[in-house]
């Protein structure tokens, strides 16, 4: 593991337990990261972070429950991932969740309530924790996975698509952070956006196998793509949208 493209990176997944989570976690420790993941059920968490050590021979892996609805929670978090490891290099945000109507009429404001503190309440904190610890590192990298439909929104999507637009705005402006502290020589550190029009996993597959899922995104290719941020200049992703889907 110490041979891989991200060796000497520390880097944390929030939303590490799902599905995106287990492959990212796997991805980053083969190519060399030290991967602190957080999830706010601890089995789930537990299990992640076994499967990642396991299938990658021992690399450095390990979750804390965190809860990412709390500031100072996260901020303790980021806080000590850098005291223990010495520095952060990236902040991977999975951390999602869906609900949706049959029609705009239909609409409930109380899936905006729980939407807003999954999509958008932990971006904020997680932005607002690691944005520090990231600028110090010579290849900070925050990484918000997003939806197409945060672009182009559906009647009856309308809490699911705002929420999504509203991370990228709150990512795009982390991104304006980087760029002005880069000053003339440039941004060092990056705030990017992973579009996808939905995920899919094996599981999904086994229990639709008739399903085509459409222009959905592996998780693996999404785990690869998260990889691959690292390898680009911080300038050419930083503020950017790399899509995974076709653009509505």
């Amino acid at each position: 593991m110490g041979n891989g493209a991200l060796s000497g990176a520390v880097i944390a997944v929030a939303g590490a337990g799902g599905p995106a989570g287990r492959a990212a976690l796997l991805r980053l420790a083969e190519a060399g990261a030290t991967v602190i993941g957080s999830d706010n059920d601890p089995e789930r968490l537990v299990e992640a972070v076994d499967a990642a050590r396991y299938a990658t021979g021992g690399a450095t892996v390990t979750g804390d429950t965190v809860d990412l609805l709390n500031l100072e929670a996260t901020r303790d978090w980021a806080t000590r991932i850098e005291k223990d490891f010495g520095r952060v290099d990236g902040l991977v945000h999975l951390v999602g969740g869906w609900r949706g109507s049959e029609t705009f009429t239909r609409t409930s404001l109380d899936d905006w309530d729980f939407l807003e503190m999954l999509l958008v309440r932990t971006v904020q904190h997680t932005s607002l924790a690691f944005h520090e610890a990231l600028q110090r590192s010579d290849r900070g990298r925050y990484v918000l996975i997003s939806a197409a439909g945060a672009s182009k929104p559906t009647a009856g999507n309308a809490a699911y698509a705002a929420g999504k637009a509203a991370a990228e705005a709150w990512t795009l402006a982390m991104a304006d952070y980087f760029r002005k502290a880069g000053g003339a020589e440039g941004p060092t550190s990056a705030a990017t956006i992973l579009v996808v029009k939905a995920l899919v996993h094996d599981a999904m597959r086994a229990d639709r196998p008739n399903a085509k899922f459409a222009g959905f995104t592996d998780v693996k290719d999404l785990a690869e793509a998260v990889t691959e941020v690292w390898e680009k200049p911080a300038a050419e992703v930083n503020g950017n949208r790399l899509w995974l889907t076709e653009k509505p």
